[in-house]
């Protein structure tokens, strides 16, 4: 990792990443890909040390309060968090001036969080977004090697959802030939209502791919899955958008199922979810009013 002092933290729509690269090893990550334009290596982690001190200066200046979001094109809970701490220091931040949060994340140590996690939503709101993508174990560590496995990740949704933090899951990428299945898309979705989760994002069974990315994707096909690569070229080509071949099937069962369990799987409906800001302490004052 390399440790950088960033010019700006928030984007306009209030996006905010803390870190740029990920040592989670994902196979298909989109991160990876060209468009993004990282000068360094992905795994050699771009630390912004003056994040916290950056967003306290940007909330300090908003005339109005609203969610922050953060995780989309990093994990803000990569293996460097442990050591770092400055998703920590950003959430204090953040609880301090009373703002809401979106943390989006694949790693089990946001429980390290859970304080503050919770003095958020109880101040604001908090919502914690997990991605799952593969039931089985062992097929997992082969796709996301460096981060817990999908069985972690809901133990994590669990104890959120019994401290009263909302979840989102987001069932994402589905890989053609490799979990594009009933039995995986099934045991996700079962497991996430076990978990109490509000929402599943899904956008379709499938990944998409483009240059950087792909490069990378076909490097472990062919580690992993021999063979593969030829078959994803075939059908495939240089397609930015792979869907499977099941997509239609696989989307009729998790909408099915989704809406049997209670279960939020209108994107539309979730993302308003996570854009809608409440105030609580203001509510409060309102009601005793």
């Amino acid at each position: 990792m390399h440790i950088v002092n960033a010019k700006g933290i928030l984007s306009a729509k209030n996006g905010m990443n803390i870190y740029r690269g990920c040592t989670h090893g994902c196979i298909y990550c989109d991160a990876r890909s060209s468009c993004y334009q990282m000068d360094h290596r992905f795994e050699d982690v771009q630390v912004k040390g003056n994040a916290a001190e950056l967003l306290e200066d940007a909330l300090r200046r908003r005339r109005r309060r609203g969610m922050i979001f953060t995780g989309a094109m990093c994990d803000p809970y990569w293996h460097g968090e442990l050591q770092l701490g400055l998703t920590r220091r950003c959430l204090e931040v953040i609880d301090r001036y009373r703002f809401g949060l979106v943390i989006h994340t694949k790693s089990d140590r946001i429980l390290r969080d859970l304080d503050l996690l919770e003095s958020i939503h109880r101040k604001s709101k908090c919502v914690v977004q997990f991605t799952l993508t593969t039931w089985d174990p062992a097929l997992c560590r082969t796709v996301e090697p460096n981060v817990c496995d999908t069985q972690a990740r809901l133990g994590a949704l669990q104890t959120l959802h019994a401290r009263g933090i909302p979840t989102v899951v987001w069932l994402s990428p589905v890989l053609p030939f490799i979990n594009d299945t009933a039995e995986n898309i099934s045991q996700i979705v079962a497991a996430c209502a076990q978990a109490g989760v509000y929402g599943v994002v899904c956008f379709g069974m499938g990944v998409t791919l483009r240059a950087g990315d792909r490069e990378y994707f076909y490097k472990a096909l062919d580690r992993h899955f021999p063979g593969l690569k030829q078959r994803y070229i075939r059908t495939y080509g240089l397609r930015y958008e792979l869907p499977s071949p099941h997509n239609d099937t696989l989307m009729q069962l998790f909408y099915k199922q989704c809406r049997a369990s209670g279960i939020v799987c209108d994107h539309n409906e979730v993302f308003a979810f996570l854009n809608n800001y409440t105030d609580r302490q203001e509510q409060a004052q309102i009601q005793f009013f």
